[in-house]
């Protein structure tokens, strides 16, 4: 301890914000002699406090970690409730729920989108099955392998898209 005071006493010129040497004067000669074992010895009490004050703290930190283990809390809980409590912090804010409707109601107005092309393909393919059903007049052609294949698959793509 008193080597540290010792280290602390001494003195050196002290430095302006600048960097300037304020002055080569030795300031501790501007004390008188009571003054400086009265400050000697500030220093030490407080450097004696400082060390109590530590200790008492790690003990304290010790003591932390004790209760939580008890009660059976580590690093990972703690995350888990911090990142918890950070999500509905969130979700509790106007932006977030300015962001969730908006972003909802975007994809309700996908979902009707997507549907109402889904509904067009079908009437088209449905239109086609008119088309090539009517517009063959050959009997022969009508029924042979290929195009029967042809029309059951048209028909089964159809009934799939309505499903």
């Amino acid at each position: 301890m008193e080597a540290q005071a010792q280290g602390l006493l001494e003195t050196e010129p002290l430095q302006g914000r600048d960097g300037d040497a304020i002055g080569s004067a030795d300031l501790s000669s501007m004390l008188s002699e009571e003054e400086k074992d009265e400050l000697k010895a500030e220093l030490v009490q407080l450097e004696e406090e400082i060390t109590t004050l530590r200790q008492v703290l790690s003990a304290k930190e010790r003591h932390l970690v004790e209760i939580k283990q008890k009660l059976g809390m580590n690093l990972m809980n703690e995350l888990k409730q911090n990142f918890s409590r950070s999500w509905h912090d969130m979700q509790t804010t106007t932006a977030y729920k300015k962001t969730h409707e908006t972003l909802s109601h975007a994809g309700q107005k996908a979902t009707a989108a997507f549907s109402n092309v889904g509904t067009a393909i079908s009437r088209k393919f449905g239109d086609m099955r008119y088309s090539i059903r009517h517009s063959i007049s050959m009997p022969a052609m009508r029924n042979s392998p290929t195009f029967k294949s042809f029309e059951e698959r048209v028909e089964t793509t159809v009934t799939s898209l309505k499903v």
